[in-house]
C-alpha cells in the first residue's frame, strides 16, 4: 500500500479504536469486544480496506513493539501489596494451572480435529494466555475484592509471557518436524532466563536515572515518562535480539521491577502509559481482527465449538478450582474466577504470525486451524465472558457492597482514596465539572448528578449500597442525603459531615453518625498537643500503619481468649478493643471472643490487612 493511502488507514484505526474505548466506558464492557468488531467491519469480510498487503513486512514489527508496551504497562501496576492478597492462588494459576490449561486444550485439539500432537501444543500453549488486555477492562466495570483481582492480573501478566515463549519453543519443535521434551525445557528456560535478566537491567537503570540524575527541573515529569517508555521498548528490543520472544519476558520483568520500586512521578507515569497503551491496543487489536478470514472460523465447524466448549466450561473451572483451593475465596468468587477467562493480544497477534510462516512452508491447514482456533477462542470468550462478566458477578455476588459518596471535594476525595485501599467499591456523586474532574483524575469512579435526587443515588447503585456518606460542604444538601437514604434505600449505614456544629443534633436526632468538621479538627489539634505521638501514628494510618474493626462471627478466632489470639497475630498488631452488644471495652487477657463481637485490631498496615483476611474470610 502507498504511503498516501497508508496515512489515512492508520488515521481510521485509531479513529475507530478511540471510538471503541469511549463506547467500552459508556456501556461497561471490555473495549476488546469494540475493537474486534471495528477489525472485522474493516477486513476483507466488511469493507475490504485492509488486507495483509496494507502494511507491508512491517506488520510483525509493528505488532511486536505494541506488545512489549502493553505488557509493560500492565506489569507496571502489578504491585508487590496487591499479590500478598493472593499470593499462593496466584502462583498456582502462573504454574499448576497454566499446565492444565496446555494439556487440556491440546488434548481438545487433538481430538477434536485429528492432528499431530505438535500443532496441538502450538494452539494450547498459545491459550494459556489472558492477558491484561482484556483482563484490566473487566476489572474496571467489576469491582471485585482486592484478592480476586490480584490472582486475575498476576495470571494474565504472567501467563502472557509464558504464552509467547512457549509458543516460540513449540514452533520451533514444528520447524524440526519432531518433539523432544529436552529441547523445549531448555529453549524456554533459555528465554525466560535472557528476559529476566535483561528486564532486571533496564530496570535497575531506569530507577538509577529517575532517582539521581537531574532530568531537567522544568520538565523532569515528561522526561520521565519518555524515558521509562524508551526504556521498555530497548528492554524488548534488546531481549529479542539475543533470543526471539524473550523481549515479552524483558518488559514484564522491566514493569514489576521498576513499578514496586520507589521511583519519583509514578503517577505521571503511569497516566502517560496508560494512554500510549490505549492507542497501540486499538491499532494492533482492529489491525489483526481485520486480517481474520471469517471462512476460517467456518471451517472448524463442530469440532471447533467443541475446543471452544471444552477450553471454556472444563479447563477454565478446573484449573481455576484447583489453583484457588483453601479458604481464602468465596464459592462465589471462585465460580466467577472459573468463568471468566478471556484470549487477548498475545493469542492474536503470535497466532497471525505463525499463521504467515506456516503458509509459506506449505501448512495451509496448520496454519488455517492456528488461526481459526485461537480467533473463534478470542472472540467466544471476549464476547461471552468479558460482555457478561457484570452479569455474572452480579448473579454471584462478587462485587463488595457498594459506598457512596456524596461530594467530590476535598474531603470526600480523601475519603475515597482510603476507602479505595481496603478494597471498597466506592462511587462519588458530583454534579461540578471542576470537581468531577479532579476525582477522576484521581482514579475515582464518579457519578454525575445531583445526590439529593433518587433518581441519581438509585442510579449510583443506592439499593446495593452499604454505606452513604454526606460529605458535601452543605448541611441542608447533607441532611437531604441522609433522609432519602434512610427512607427510600434502606441503607445500613449513613455518615453526615456537619459544617455547622450547630446542626450536629438535628442529624443525630435523625439517628446518623455525624461527623463535625469543627469538633474534628478541635479533636485532632488537642492529640497533636497532648499526644504527638499518637496524632503522628494515626496519620500514617492507611500507608504503614493501619486500625480496622472486624467482626469475628464464623471465623476461628471464636472461642479463643485475648491471650490465646496473641501469639497466633501477625507480628506487629494487636486487639485493642472489643465490641458486644451495643457496647465498648478495652479486653482483658483472660477475655473470651463470642460470635458477634466485633474487635479493633491496630497495628502495621499489612499485618492488619492479615487479620481482616483471616477473621472475615468471606469479606
Amino acid at each position: 500500500m502507498s504511503e498516501a493511502a497508508l496515512i489515512p488507514l492508520v488515521a481510521a484505526i485509531l479513529g475507530l479504536g478511540v471510538i471503541s474505548q469511549i463506547l467500552a466506558d459508556r456501556f461497561e464492557v471490555p473495549s476488546i469486544i469494540f475493537l474486534l468488531a471495528a477489525g472485522i467491519a474493516l477486513g476483507p469480510n466488511g469493507l475490504g480496506v485492509i488486507t495483509r498487503e496494507s502494511f507491508g513486512t512491517g506488520l510483525s514489527a509493528i505488532v511486536g513493539l505494541s506488545v512489549a508496551i502493553i505488557v509493560f504497562e500492565g506489569a507496571f501496576h502489578l504491585k508487590a501489596r496487591k499479590l500478598r492478597e493472593s499470593p499462593a492462588a496466584a502462583v498456582r494459576l502462573v504454574t499448576v494451572g497454566a499446565v492444565i490449561a496446555l494439556i487440556g486444550t491440546a488434548v481438545a485439539v487433538r481430538y477434536a480435529y485429528g492432528t499431530n500432537w505438535i500443532l496441538a501444543l502450538l494452539i494450547g500453549s498459545l491459550l494459556i494466555a489472558t492477558g491484561p488486555t482484556v483482563i484490566t477492562p473487566i476489572l474496571e466495570v467489576v469491582p471485585v475484592r482486592d484478592r480476586v483481582a490480584a490472582a486475575l492480573e498476576t495470571e494474565g501478566i504472567v501467563n502472557d509471557v509464558t504464552a509467547a515463549i512457549l509458543a516460540v519453543v513449540v514452533f520451533d519443535l514444528m520447524r524440526l518436524e519432531t518433539f523432544e521434551p529436552s529441547f523445549l525445557l531448555r529453549s524456554f528456560a533459555e528465554r525466560l532466563g535472557v528476559g529476566v535478566v535483561v528486564g532486571l537491567l533496564v530496570a535497575a537503570v531506569l530507577w538509577y536515572l529517575l532517582r539521581y540524575v537531574d532530568l531537567s527541573p522544568g520538565n523532569a515529569p515528561q522526561n520521565a515518562r519518555l524515558l521509562v517508555l524508551a526504556g521498555a521498548l530497548v528492554a524488548f528490543g534488546l531481549a529479542d535480539a539475543i533470543a526471539t520472544e524473550a523481549g515479552i519476558a524483558a518488559v514484564a520483568t522491566a514493569g514489576i521491577t521498576l513499578g514496586n520500586l520507589d521511583v519519583p512521578y509514578e503517577s505521571d507515569i503511569e497516566e502517560f502509559k496508560g494512554d500510549i497503551t490505549l492507542i497501540v491496543l486499538s491499532f494492533v487489536f482492529i489491525a489483526l481482527a481485520a486480517l481474520l478470514q471469517i471462512d476460517d472460523l467456518i471451517a472448524l465447524g463442530l469440532p471447533g465449538l467443541a475446543v471452544v466448549a471444552v477450553v471454556v466450561f472444563i479447563v477454565r473451572p478446573v484449573l481455576v478450582a484447583i489453583s484457588t483451593t483453601g479458604n481464602r475465596f468465596t464459592t462465589g468468587e471462585r465460580l466467577f474466577m472459573g468463568s471468566v477467562g478471556p484470549r487477548g493480544i498475545i493469542p492474536a497477534s503470535v497466532a497471525t504470525l505463525f499463521a504467515v510462516e506456516l503458509q509459506a512452508m506449505g501448512q495451509d491447514r496448520a496454519a488455517t486451524l492456528l488461526v481459526g482456533t485461537v480467533f473463534l477462542v478470542i472472540l467466544s470468550t471476549v464476547l461471552f465472558q468479558g460482555g457478561l462478566a457484570r452479569y455474572i458477578a452480579e448473579f454471584l455476588d462478587v462485587i463488595p457492597m457498594r459506598v457512596l459518596v456524596i461530594g467530590g471535594g476535598r474531603v470526600g476525595r480523601v475519603l475515597s482514596d482510603r476507602l479505595d485501599d481496603r478494597g471498597e467499591n466506592v462511587v462519588i456523586i458530583e454534579n461540578d465539572e471542576t470537581a468531577i474532574e479532579q476525582a477522576r483524575n484521581q482514579g475515582h469512579a464518579v457519578h454525575i448528578g445531583d445526590g439529593t435526587d433518587t433518581d441519581v443515588l438509585r442510579a449510583a447503585g443506592g439499593d446495593n449500597a452499604s454505606i452513604v456518606v454526606a460529605a458535601t460542604g452543605d448541611d441542608d444538601v447533607n441532611l437531604l442525603v441522609a433522609q432519602l437514604a434512610k427512607s427510600k434505600f434502606d441503607v445500613e449505614t449513613v455518615i453526615v459531615r456537619a459544617n455547622n456544629p450547630d446542626n450536629v443534633e438535628a442529624f443525630e436526632d435523625l439517628g446518623v453518625r455525624t461527623i463535625s468538621s469543627t469538633f474534628a479538627t478541635a479533636r485532632a489539634l488537642d492529640d497533636a498537643i497532648e499526644r504527638p505521638a499518637l496524632a503522628d501514628w494515626l496519620g500514617s494510618i492507611g500507608s504503614v500503619g493501619d486500625v480496622q474493626e472486624m467482626p469475628v462471627t464464623g471465623s476461628d478466632f471464636v472461642g479463643k481468649t485475648v491471650r490465646e489470639l496473641g501469639p497466633e497475630l501477625p507480628g506487629n498488631c494487636l486487639v485493642v478493643l472489643v465490641s458486644r452488644n451495643g457496647e465498648t471495652q478495652v479486653p482483658e487477657a483472660d477475655f473470651e471472643l463470642q460470635e458477634d463481637d466485633r474487635i479493633t485490631v491496630i497495628g502495621d498496615r499489612d499485618d492488619v490487612r492479615d487479620v481482616m483476611n483471616r477473621c472475615n474470610p468471606e469479606a
